[in-house]
C-alpha cells in the first residue's frame, strides 16, 4: 500500500460534480484527506496543470486470453489499461474459447490473479453459446460466476426472439444485456463508412441504416420486455453514427432503461483519415480531398475498425452525445491485433484499434478544442460507466476523490504531452493510427486499491 502528498492540484470530483483547487492525502492505500482549497491558497491553481481524478473504468476491452495470446494476455492489457489512467476493465467475450460457461470466466480471473495488477478486472458473459447467435448461454450460472453483463461483441444478436428472451433472463438477473448494433445482411462485405471517401478508394460502403435500423429493433423489443419484466436493461455498445444517438435519445427521454457508449476514435477520427487525413474530426477540412490534408499514406489498416470510422457529422454528434449525457460513457473498444492480422490490404484487415492508453488523450483533445468539459469528460470516464455496472464492480460502488476509501486514482500532467509509440505502448498490439502523433496530458500515476498500477518513468 502507498503513502501520496499531493498539495496544490486541480481536483476533479465526479461524485460530488465539483472540480477545482485541492490537496489529496493518501495513507496505507486509503484517501485520508481531500481538501478543497479557496480564496489566496487556492491562487494560481488550475486545470491546465497536475489534475487528480478517480481512476477510469472501461465498460469495453478485448484482452484476447484466452485463445490469441500473441495479440494481448491479462498481464500486458491491464499493464496497457494502467498507462491509460484506467483502473477497471471488463473484458469483452470473443475469446477463444468464448467467455459462455463458468471455467472460462474462472480461468480469466486467475490470470489476473497471476499478472500481479491491482487493476479491477470484470468479466462479460457471452449471450449465446459460443456467440453464434443460436442457443442462449447458460446466463445464470455465468451470473453466479460474477459476469457484469451478456454481450456477443463482434457478433450482433441477429434474432430477435433470442435478444427478448436474453434481455428478459438477463434482467432478472439483474445485469445488462449489450448490443453491437448492427443488421449484417446490409455490411455483408462492407469496408468502410458508406460515403464519398470509400467511393473515391474503391472500397465497400457500411452505411448508417446498419446500424440505426438494428438499435430500432433493439429499443422497440426492449420496450415490449420491459412490460413484463421491469428489470430489463439494454446497453448498446459503440455507437458511431448521428441517427442512432438520436434514436437513443428519444428512447431515453421516454423512459426506457437503455444506455450507451461511444469510443474515442467515433469522437475524434473521420473516415477522412482512410485518406490520409491527420485531422481531428472538429478540424475537419470542408473538402475531404484538400491536398494540405493529407499527412499520411491511405488505406492505413490500422484504421480498419467495427463500426468503422464515420464522417465528420457523425463525429461531432457523438460528441454532442457526450455532453449533453445521451452517451452514458466513453469505453476504449481495445482492440489490439497482431501484425499477421493488421499488415495487410485495408479490405482484409482484422478490424480494431489499439485504443486503451490513447483514449484519455483523445478525449482530452477534444476538451482543449472546447467540444467537452473537463469534468463531464471525466464523468463519462469514472461515473457514467460505474452507473452501467451497478453493483458488479466494488470500486464502481465508491467511484469518487472519497475520504477513508481505498485510493483509485489517476494523476495527470495536463501541462505536458506525450508522442505515441510502439516502444511506449503497454499493449501487445501496436494497431494504433495515432502512432507519432503528440498526445495531451500525461499520466504521472495510476493507483488502483491502494496500490501503484502505473508510474510515469522519469525521463
Amino acid at each position: 500500500m502507498t503513502d501520496l502528498d499531493l498539495a496544490r492540484a486541480w481536483l476533479v470530483d465526479p461524485a460530488s460534480g465539483r472540480e477545482g483547487p485541492g490537496d489529496i492525502v493518501v495513507r496505507d492505500g486509503i484517501i485520508e484527506a481531500v481538501t478543497w482549497l479557496e480564496g489566496i491558497d487556492a491562487e494560481g491553481i488550475d486545470a491546465a496543470g497536475v489534475v487528480v481524478a478517480p481512476g477510469f473504468i472501461d465498460l469495453h476491452a478485448h484482452l484476447r486470453e484466452p485463445g490469441n495470446e500473441d495479440a494481448e494476455t491479462i498481464a500486458s492489457g491491464l499493464a496497457a489499461a494502467a498507462h491509460g489512467g484506467f483502473t477497471t476493465v471488463c473484458a469483452m467475450p470473443n475469446t477463444s474459447p468464448a467467455i459462455d460457461e463458468p471455467g472460462v470466466v474462472a480461468g480469466i480471473r486467475a490470470a489476473a490473479i497471476v499478472s500481479g495488477s491491482p487493476l479491477e478486472l470484470l468479466v462479460h458473459g457471452a449471450v449465446t453459446v459460443g456467440r453464434e447467435g443460436g442457443t442462449l448461454a447458460p446466463l445464470g450460472e455465468l451470473a453466479d460466476a460474477g459476469v457484469a453483463g451478456f454481450s456477443d461483441d463482434g457478433a450482433p444478436i441477429r434474432s430477435g426472439s433470442i435478444l427478448r428472451n436474453a434481455l428478459a433472463y438477463a434482467g432478472a438477473l439483474g445485469l445488462p444485456v449489450i448490443d453491437h448494433a448492427e443488421d449484417p445482411d446490409l455490411t455483408d462485405g462492407a469496408e468502410a463508412n458508406d460515403g464519398l471517401v470509400a467511393t473515391v478508394l474503391g472500397l465497400r460502403g457500411w452505411p448508417v441504416a446498419a446500424e440505426e435500423a438494428a438499435v430500432g429493433r433493439d429499443l422497440a423489443i426492449l420496450a415490449d420486455v420491459v412490460r413484463d419484466v421491469p428489470s430489463a436493461r439494454l446497453h448498446l455498445t459503440h455507437v458511431s453514427t448521428g441517427a442512432s444517438l438520436d434514436l437513443i435519445r428519444r428512447a431515453k427521454s421516454a423512459g426506457l432503461p437503455v444506455t450507451c457508449d461511444v469510443t474515442p476514435h467515433h469522437l475524434a477520427l473521420t473516415d477522412d483519415w482512410i485518406a490520409g487525413s491527420r485531422r481531428w474530426a472538429w478540424e475537419a477540412s470542408v473538402d475531404p480531398w484538400d491536398v494540405a490534408a493529407r499527412e499520411a499514406a491511405p488505406y492505413a489498416s490500422s484504421l480498419r475498425v467495427n463500426p468503422p470510422l464515420r464522417c465528420p457529422e457523425d463525429a461531432l454528434a457523438c460528441l454532442a452525445a457526450v455532453a449533453d449525457g445521451t452517451a452514458n460513457a466513453i469505453a476504449t473498444d481495445h482492440a489490439p491485433h497482431t501484425e499477421v492480422d493488421k499488415a495487410v490490404e485495408f479490405g482484409l484487415a482484422a478490424n480494431g484499434i489499439s485504443g486503451i492508453e490513447t483514449a484519455l488523450g483523445v478525449v482530452l483533445a477534444a476538451v482543449d478544442a472546447g467540444h467537452l468539459t473537463l469534468l463531464r469528460a471525466i464523468e463519462a470516464l469514472t461515473s457514467g460507466p460505474a452507473a452501467v455496472l451497478a453493483d458488479r464492480s466494488r470500486r464502481a460502488r465508491s467511484v469518487g476523490l472519497l475520504e477513508g476509501s481505498p485510493a483509485d486514482l489517476v494523476v495527470v500532467d495536463r501541462a505536458d504531452s506525450w508522442t505515441v509509440t510502439r516502444e511506449r505502448l503497454a499493449s501487445k498490439g501496436k494497431n494504433s493510427p495515432l502512432i507519432g502523433m503528440s498526445m495531451p496530458g500525461r499520466v504521472l500515476l495510476t493507483m488502483a486499491g491502494g496500490r501503484i498500477a502505473y508510474e510515469a518513468p522519469s525521463d
